[in-house]
Order: C-alpha cells, then sequence, then structure tokens
C-alpha cells in the first residue's frame, strides 16, 4: 500500500461508465471525462465508484418506488409530517467525487446540516463539486476525515458543537484491507456517547460491492459485533433487496450502534479491533455472522431477506418466498 491510499502501487482505473445506472441522475461533473481528470489528480478518489448508485437510489428514488425502511426523506405520514420534522445532521465518510453528497445536498431541506468529509488532499475536489450544487437547501460544508483519526471527529465535533449526528453515509468504502479497521474505528468515534454527547445513535447507511470476499469479510464480522444492521429491500413493481438488480454484487444496509457497545473498551491495536478483542466487554477475539448469513441467502434468487424485527431478545431477518405467504425467520 503507498503512504496515499488513493494512489496504491500499479493504479490502473478507468472512469465508470454510468450508463447501465440510467434511472439515476448525476451531473456532468461526474461523466467519463470528468471522472478521467479527476483520477489523474485524486487518484481512486476521483473514480465514481459502483456501490453508489443505488445509495442515490435510496436517497433519492423514483415517486413511484417505497423501501424498508423507509427512504431518507420519507418518513411516514403526511407531508405536513415530514415537513415538521426534526433538522438532519448528516456526516458522508469517503466522500470522493462528492456525487452521493451532491444527492443528498439537493434533497436535504433548509436547516439541515451535511458534512462531506475526505482525506484532507480530497477535500479541493469535493468543495469544487459540492460549490456547482446551486439548488441546494441545506448547509453543506467540506471537512478532512482521515479514517481512524480521532482528532479530526473531534475537530468536527468541536466546531458543529453538538453536533447530534442523525445519519452517516458510507457509499462503497470497504475494500482495501488495510482500511477496514480505521473505517470500522471512524464509526465507532462517531457513534460513540462518550465523545459526541449523543443520546440516540444516529442511523448508519452503507452501501457496499463485493470485490474481494476473503479480504473484505473481516470488516463485516467486527463491525456486526458493534452494530447491527440489515439489507434494504425496495418495491420498483415487486420487492427485492436493493442491489440485487445490478450487475454487480451490491448490497445496501442500514446500522445502528449497539447501546451496549458504548461500554466496552476499543482496542488501539487495528489488529485486535478487526480480530473481536474489547466487543462484548471481554479480551478475546469473536467474530459476528450476520453478513455471512445475509450472504447465504443472497446468493438463492428465489427468495429474498425482508423485514427485520426481534425474538426473545434476539435479532431477526424474515425470508419470504416470492409467490408465496411462506416465510422463515433466521438470526
Amino acid at each position: 500500500m503507498a503512504a496515499n491510499p488513493n494512489f496504491p502501487k500499479d493504479l490502473n482505473i478507468k472512469p465508470l461508465n454510468s450508463s447501465k445506472f440510467g434511472s439515476v441522475q448525476h451531473g456532468d461533473d461526474f461523466d467519463l471525462q470528468a471522472q478521467q481528470d479527476a483520477i489523474q489528480t485524486y487518484g481512486i478518489a476521483g473514480r465514481v465508484w459502483e456501490a453508489a448508485y443505488p445509495t442515490m437510489l435510496y436517497i433519492d428514488p423514483p415517486e413511484s418506488w417505497s423501501f424498508d425502511p423507509p427512504s431518507l426523506l420519507n418518513t411516514p405520514g403526511s407531508k405536513e409530517g415530514l415537513d415538521s420534522r426534526p433538522p438532519y445532521s448528516v456526516l458522508e465518510l469517503g466522500s470522493g467525487t462528492g456525487i452521493v453528497a451532491s444527492c443528498l445536498a439537493a434533497v436535504l431541506r433548509d436547516g439541515d446540516l451535511l458534512i462531506a468529509t475526505d482525506l484532507p488532499e480530497v477535500c479541493p475536489l469535493l468543495e469544487k463539486n459540492l460549490s456547482k450544487r446551486t439548488d441546494a437547501k441545506s448547509r453543506a460544508v467540506v471537512r478532512p476525515l482521515a479514517w481512524g483519526t480521532a482528532q479530526h471527529v473531534q475537530e468536527i465535533q468541536q466546531e458543529f458543537d453538538p453536533l447530534g449526528l442523525t445519519h452517516i453515509i458510507c457509499s462503497d468504502l470497504v475494500y482495501f484491507p488495510e482500511l477496514l479497521a480505521p473505517l470500522l474505528r471512524s464509526l465507532i468515534h462517531l457513534t460513540s456517547h462518550k465523545s459526541s454527547g449523543l443520546s440516540n445513535e444516529p442511523t448508519i447507511i452503507i452501501s457496499y460491492m463485493i470485490r474481494s470476499l476473503p479480504k473484505e469479510t473481516p470488516f463485516w464480522s467486527a463491525f456486526g459485533l458493534w452494530f447491527s444492521f440489515f439489507p434494504v429491500v425496495c418495491n420498483s413493481g415487486d420487492w427485492d433487496r436493493l442491489g440485487s438488480g445490478f450487475e454487480d454484487r451490491i448490497f445496501m444496509f442500514i446500522a445502528k450502534r449497539r447501546t451496549e457497545s458504548q461500554r466496552w473498551i476499543v482496542p488501539d491495536s487495528d489488529k485486535d479491533l478487526l480480530q473481536g478483542v474489547g466487543a462484548n466487554g471481554t479480551p478475546n477475539p469473536k467474530s459476528d455472522s450476520t453478513f455471512e448469513s445475509l450472504l447465504f441467502f443472497s446468493l438463492e434468487e428465489d427468495f429474498f431477506i425482508g423485514a427485520r424485527g426481534r425474538r426473545n431478545g434476539q435479532e431477526l431477518y424474515r425470508v419470504r418466498f416470492p409467490g408465496s405467504t411462506t416465510t422463515l425467520d433466521i438470526n
């Protein structure tokens, strides 16, 4: 891994051709030429990555689509109920080109706060692209946040005190093994009651495209210890898992910090963090199997995972078979 994670050794990437995501609107700032120019200066941060598109669909869906859980701005009830909701405070990790942040800026309302973050050297790209979002009603700012760096989180919390995050967006961030522990550490920092003064855990919206399961699964095995998570399902004519309709294997998850984890000691070692040391309040290694269970059922196209719930203190996911009322609850 190079000193700059955006320029790994033998970097050879091409812009993403977004034509296969035709239902998602995006501007010229993210077309092939714009990406090519940005890649030259910002490396992998200058490319639009595949899982950004289902993220944008969830943030700003077609009117006829519905989701479980509901999309970011779609609260049950009347339009008046939506207008009267408390202000949102949304932070995106690893914003890169800003394509998702631009989508967020367009749909958030007056009084909301959007904080787009990335490495300090990527922030100029973010600022340039977000500054062109002239239709934005919310306050949108760009701030540096290197994953795993507590100081960056503290600086943001102090500047916007009280920060009171309501949502954290992670679009296609699970890839390099060296960055998995720092990413998890930042999510723990941002959702910590002790450091942020939060009384309620923010909702994490996290999209993920499978590229190398052996390299990426350790993140989910550790993530599930600290956060409960479940897949988003959508109805665009029929209910299915959001992301299943794309050519690539893409997942969209909603996550919440496990309340009991607020009392756990976070290990200083990245290796220990990924091995589950400190989780459940014990020093021994451990892992969570949520991702493996969800992946197993997603391999079958004859059913999908839907609503989540709890039974006897255990989190459950309901599997429904299309064309049938038969359901199966798994944990």
